[in-house]
């Protein structure tokens, strides 16, 4: 048997991505999504999701690029205006460095949750921005806080380091894939320890904010037997996005691709079972 997650990540972040993942979701193949608690489009996710209940809603846990949730202490992770740092790579080299106290990133974390539960949200799983819930010694932060709110599924984007899909990846995204999948491998014991479960196979992040209609239908045809999880990132409009988060992301054309009659076509005949982390079968 086959089945398939199909995560739409930053539902929150802005309206054009929330409108795009709606899309995606009602006329399309996506069935799950992650939402982002500082996300300043937080309360149009919310509502509407209460207007799909088969699509399931995780948090997109997230420490840098944004606004934080939690309003006491927490100054070893915002730069001097009150936001998280921008970039990951930053974050990662003050954390290494032990200028991030891991008490601000659990107080952070659990004042993001609560925000997500307390606005009745069913919460499937979790994840993060930038993937930052598999680096070492946030795990066991996050396990904690998690099974406070009774959840037990997490992402593992453990992309395989043999996966290349059918377009040929810079070197810079390949080598961030192999950090990434590396860390990902080292978390996932720590998750599998403390009793969470997670889809088997995961894919995304070669072609992450870039994934065409292409790209899909080879994942969908060539998907391993078990549970996979694809990463997207749909949204309307990339010009308008672009002038504010000018990652080079391709929102347009991932919900293009996932709203196309031909790959849910293609789902459908090869008998692949879509559901969300809420139907993840709990054995690995």
């Amino acid at each position: 048997m086959r089945q398939l997650i199909v995560n739409a990540d930053d539902f929150g972040l802005h309206e054009l991505i929330n409108e795009g993942i709606e899309e995606s979701h009602a006329a399309g193949c996506v069935s799950s999504t992650t939402i982002m608690p500082g996300g300043s489009a937080f309360q149009h996710a919310v509502g509407l999701a209460k207007k799909y209940p088969k699509l399931g809603i995780g948090v997109h846990l997230t420490l840098v690029g944004g606004s934080p949730v939690a309003r006491g202490n927490i100054h070893t992770l915002l730069t001097s205006n009150g936001m998280f740092f921008s970039s990951y790579r930053e974050f990662i080299q003050r954390y290494i460095l032990g200028r991030i106290s891991k008490e601000h990133i659990e107080y952070e974390i659990w004042c993001q949750m609560q925000k997500v539960a307390g606005s009745g949200i069913k919460i499937t799983h979790i994840d993060s921005h930038q993937h930052l819930h598999t680096l070492p010694g946030i795990p066991e932060i996050i396990c904690r806080i998690a099974k406070e709110f009774k959840i037990s599924k997490v992402r593992i984007p453990a992309e395989p380091f043999c996966f290349w899909g059918p377009e040929k990846p810079g070197m810079k995204r390949l080598c961030a894939r192999t950090f990434l999948s590396g860390c990902s491998r080292l978390a996932e014991y720590q998750y599998q320890k403390q009793g969470f479960y997670y889809p088997q196979h995961f894919y995304g992040m070669l072609a992450g904010g870039a994934m065409s209609q292409a790209v899909m239908q080879y994942l969908i045809v060539n998907l391993p037997k078990g549970v996979s999880e694809i990463m997207v990132h749909p949204g309307k409009s990339t010009k308008a996005l672009s002038q504010v988060f000018p990652w080079g992301y391709q929102w347009q054309k991932e919900m293009e691709a996932l709203k196309s009659d031909e790959l849910c076509k293609i789902i459908r005949e090869r008998q692949i079972q879509l559901i969300s982390y809420q139907e993840l079968n709990e054995s690995k």
